[in-house]
């Protein structure tokens, strides 16, 4: 017996792990510095450690209460009602149950080239197609309704980001819900913003509560140092508030994970410690790299550098782990993840010396 034909589907890439690159360069871990997966560079709050240390014993309880407080929590900070909100594990999984509750076989989802590969996975997984719509180099990555709606052809779903993954650009509020008024009544705008917490613009979730047709994904993993617990949701329309019962798992996010997000979201002083560590070493990156960027509202800056996979390769042998973009399409380019001033001046130094050295 086999599985089912699965060669049109690809595996996601991810970045590289700093245990990974050590066994493989024969380095220490202690002398690398990861700046390939927009982690945090603070690590999580110092109240959400202490909350997984809380509540460790009790996780031979399933989360009820905790995933219900959550979601509570959630609901109140965004002004909606708790049936809105659809916890997951990680963004990707609300993904995976917006594309469950919207998806019939057959049914088509538009997503951005570059961008996220989960978009596009998730659709194929639940027997959707997949179409793409350019955000493009040689405009500067601008993402506007028109340049979506170039493409745009009755599609299920339109997935943007925005901050943009992985270039950093945004889509202003004012042009989702132009794409929301000129799409299919039956299309689902679902604007990922996953990097929301270090941007300046509104969120659409401004536009979720007076439609039917826009969700948005938000996630613990970015801002709040959450990644290795897998904690994100989403926020839905009202009409939908019906189907999360019957498309998610069974306790969709962990005893651990709920817990650390609710402690994660009583510290508001760690996100904005985190916010500006990123928008410093943005701007250090700006200034000081020997490489075009371009301006962005996530924890992280693209970078043009020529052959991506070799400087890529050449800088993990001098402790410095990036992000080569050649998987998303762009095999100029690497992205660097905001780090400490350290770590950022680390990735800078050596970049700049690699650089001169290949000229």
């Amino acid at each position: 017996m086999q599985p089912r034909d699965l060669s049109s589907h690809v595996a996601y890439e991810a970045g590289r792990g700093v245990e990974e690159v050590a066994r493989e360069l024969g380095l220490d871990p202690g002398s690398l510095v990861k700046l390939a997966s927009n982690e945090n560079p603070l690590g999580p709050s110092p109240a959400a450690v202490e909350a997984i240390r809380e509540h460790a014993d009790r996780i031979h309880s399933y989360p009820k209460a905790s995933h219900a407080d959550l979601t509570a929590e959630l609901a109140d900070r965004w002004g909606l009602s708790t049936s809105q909100v659809w916890l997951a594990a990680g963004g990707d999984g609300a993904l995976d149950y917006l594309a469950r509750a919207t998806l019939e076989p057959g049914d088509r989802v538009l997503v951005p080239e570059p961008g996220f590969a989960y978009y596009g996975m998730s659709a194929r997984y639940h027997h959707g197609g997949v179409a793409t719509y350019p955000v493009s180099k040689a405009e500067g990555f601008e993402q506007t309704a028109e340049k979506v709606l170039a493409d745009y052809d009755g599609d299920r779903i339109v997935y943007l980001t925005s901050p943009h993954n992985p270039t950093g650009s945004e889509i202003d509020l004012a042009e989702v819900e132009e794409l929301a008024e000129r799409t299919d009544e039956e299309t689902l705008i679902v604007v990922d913003e996953a990097y929301g917490e270090f941007s300046d613009g509104p969120s659409a979730v401004d536009l979720v509560d007076g439609r039917d047709d826009v969700a948005v994904l938000r996630t613990f993993s970015k801002a709040y140092g959450l990644a290795g617990v897998r904690l994100g949701y989403a926020l839905v329309p009202e009409a939908w508030a019906d189907a999360y019962a019957r498309v998610n798992t069974p306790f969709a996010a962990s005893e651990i994970a709920c817990r650390a997000g609710l402690a994660a979201l009583g510290d508001a002083e760690h996100v904005e410690r985190s916010v500006a560590v990123a928008r410093d070493s943005r701007q250090f990156m700006y200034e000081r790299l020997d490489a075009r960027t371009w301006e962005s509202a996530g924890n992280f800056v693209l970078a043009e550098v020529g052959d991506a996979s070799g400087v890529a390769e050449q800088l993990q042998e001098r402790g410095v782990i990036v992000r080569d973009c050649t998987s998303f399409g762009l095999p100029e380019c690497i992205r660097i993840t905001c780090g400490t001033d350290e770590e950022t001046r680390k990735a800078v130094t050596e970049c700049n010396e690699l650089l001169r050295e290949t000229v």
